[in-house]
Parts: structure tokens; C-alpha cells; sequence
């Protein structure tokens, strides 16, 4: 099945699986039955080669990556503080340190281990809770399956687009719609489909297959406003209420049809909880093996794309090498 130009079947034919009513839209088999990268897939060495070559340009360059410690010793969500422990090596002049952190607590992806069909109670190619815990007779034959080595083995490379929803809403045409200057971080609100093509036709972003997705809410500088009060009623929320995309068919349409991940600067992507029977997390991670980032510092790629009048660009992303991994952080820098 080629890959230059499109998703390996169209949208209409899911689910491919039939096994488990409850795994919506999966595209189980899609890639091979023990097929463990998903949408990483659509990253063809020809789909790669093409994006260098149109968006490397003037080599400025512009980290995604969200310092691991940003939260503070306070993160929200349940998350583990992280801790860094730097000691000398005496009696000679060195340093070494050792790290002690949640892979969520900041930037990351989550990798296909994350999270599964609540209620299917399946993972992406239908995996179990034991193919996972390595109990299965399938764990004993493919260890660390859906591990994040899978998100290191090639990277997450490609062309990426920002949509920037926090501009167009502040400066942009989404200033005049009361419905868009209603949207709160930390409230739970969509990011409606219908704003983010117009936000493409806006920025004069074009969409390619195989392309990055990176939305920016304004989440961090929400964030970074925060006041105690704030953080400790946040921290008290379970589960949290956030801002974020849309839940619908129509959303899930457009992601299937033109790209292979998807990243934001929010904890969740889309908004949380759900308010439908399902979520985009489900879908994405355990039906379709389409990794999911989330928390990514985009404001200085904001201003970058502004300046250059540009907001797409070549991303190159490296995952931690940890076998069986859920998560890692994303190594993630934009280049133009």
C-alpha cells in the first residue's frame, strides 16, 4: 500500500476490526497485524526527504521542549515533582546527576502504552492489559510491545504546521467571535474543527499528507498566570476540566485523512474530560497507533512563525531509548 499520497484506506472503511464493538474507528491490521508504529508509518523516507527540502531554508531553529522542571514543586494533575540531584565526585573536579521524573510532568508523547479503549479494554492492534504486563503468551514472544522505542527507532520527523489558535484569537479573526474569546484553559471548552481551517486559510498554511499537527492554545502563558489559589483548586480536580480540540467524527476524519501525529501545548490535546462515550485519546493512541503530544513550549515558535511569515516547517523529534517506555519526553526542534 503506497503511502505518498494518502491514508492506506479511506475513513468510511472503519473500523477494520470487528472483534470488539467498543473499539471505535480502529484501524487495527492497517500496517500488518503485529504492526507497532501506527501513523509513524506515514513517515516514508520520500514523505521526509520532500519536507526538508521545502522548509529548510534559513536554518533558524526553535526548540519545543518545555524545561522538565517547569511545574515546579507543584505540578498539577497527580503528577511527581521532578527531582534532580547534582554531586561531586570528589576528590576530583566532576559532576554527575541523576534524574527522577514523571514522563508526563512535561513535554512529551505519549506512546502507544498510554492509554487504550476504556471500554474494548484494548490497546492499538488489539493488545492487552497482559500482552502489556508481559503475562500473555503474545508478551512472551514480542517483549515491550508498544513500547516508545517505536517513537525512537526512526524519531517523529517530518513537516510540521502550527495552527496558532491563541493568535488568531487574540490579534486575529477569532477576535470577533464571542463564542472563541470564551475559551479557557483550564475550563473544559472546544477548540472547534471549523476554527482550526480557518485558522489555516488565515496563517496561508497549506496542509500536506503526512504532516505534524501542533496546535497552541495559549496553555502556558494561562499557565504561568496562575495564581495559589488557582494551582491548589487545579490540583484538587478529579478529573481536571481543560481546554482543548474538539470531540467529533469530523475531527477524527481530518486527522486520518493528512497526518501522522499530533501535538499541542496543553496537558490533554483535545478538551477533558470528554464529553461523549469516547475520546480522541482512545482513537488516536489505541486505534490508530497516532502518538499524541502534549505540553510542547510553543511560544517561541509563535513568535518565529510570525516574524518569518511562515507556519510550517521541518520538526525532528527523538524520543527517550527506553524499551517498554509509556511516554518521553520529545527532543523536539523546529527548523525553518
Amino acid at each position: 500500500m503506497s503511502q505518498q499520497g494518502g491514508p492506506p484506506v479511506p475513513f468510511s472503511s472503519l473500523p477494520l476490526s470487528k472483534t470488539h464493538a467498543a473499539a471505535k474507528l480502529n484501524a487495527w491490521g492497517a500496517y500488518g497485524d503485529e504492526d507497532e508504529r501506527g501513523f509513524l508509518n506515514r513517515q516514508t523516507d520520500e514523505i521526509v526527504a520532500a519536507a526538508a527540502a521545502s522548509e529548510i531554508k534559513t536554518g533558524t531553529r526553535v526548540s519545543l521542549n518545555a524545561a522538565l522542571d517547569f511545574q515546579g514543586d507543584r505540578p498539577l494533575f497527580g503528577r511527581q515533582v521532578f527531582k534532580k540531584d547534582v554531586y561531586q565526585k570528589k576528590p576530583r573536579i566532576v559532576h554527575d546527576d541523576t534524574w527522577h521524573f514523571n514522563t508526563q510532568s512535561s513535554s512529551q508523547w505519549d506512546g502507544l502504552r498510554h492509554f487504550g479503549y476504556q471500554k474494548a479494554e484494548r490497546f492499538y492492534n488489539d493488545t492487552t492489559v497482559e500482552d502489556i504486563a508481559g503475562t500473555s503468551e503474545k508478551a512472551q514472544k514480542r517483549s515491550n510491545i508498544l513500547g516508545v522505542q517505536n517513537l525512537e527507532k526512526y524519531g517523529i520527523v517530518g513537516r510540521g504546521i502550527l495552527v496558532d489558535f491563541a493568535r488568531w484569537r487574540e490579534s486575529g479573526p477569532g477576535k470577533d467571535i464571542s463564542e472563541v474569546q470564551s475559551f479557557q484553559s483550564f475550563e473544559r471548552h472546544p477548540i472547534k474543527l471549523e476554527w482550526l481551517k480557518q485558522i489555516l486559510d488565515w496563517q496561508g498554511t497549506q496542509v500536506k499528507f503526512g504532516d505534524i499537527l501542533i496546535i497552541r492554545s495559549g496553555y502556558m502563558k494561562a499557565y504561568y498566570a496562575l495564581q495559589n489559589a488557582d494551582i491548589e483548586r487545579l490540583q484538587a480536580m478529579h478529573p481536571p476540566s481543560l481546554g482543548g480540540v474538539e470531540q467529533s467524527e469530523e475531527l477524527l476524519n481530518w486527522i486520518w485523512d493528512n497526518f501522522s501525529a499530533v501535538a499541542a501545548d496543553h496537558p490533554s490535546f483535545e478538551q477533558w474530560p470528554t464529553p461523549l462515550e469516547w475520546s480522541c485519546h482512545e482513537v488516536f493512541l489505541a486505534g490508530w497507533g497516532c502518538p499524541i503530544g502534549e505540553l510542547f513550549e510553543l511560544e517561541e515558535l509563535s513568535r518565529t512563525c510570525e516574524k518569518l511569515g511562515r507556519w510550517s516547517f521541518f520538526l525532528t523529534s527523538e524520543a527517550v531509548h527506553v524499551p517498554g517506555g509509556v511516554a518521553s519526553p520529545p527532543n523536539a526542534l523546529a527548523i525553518f
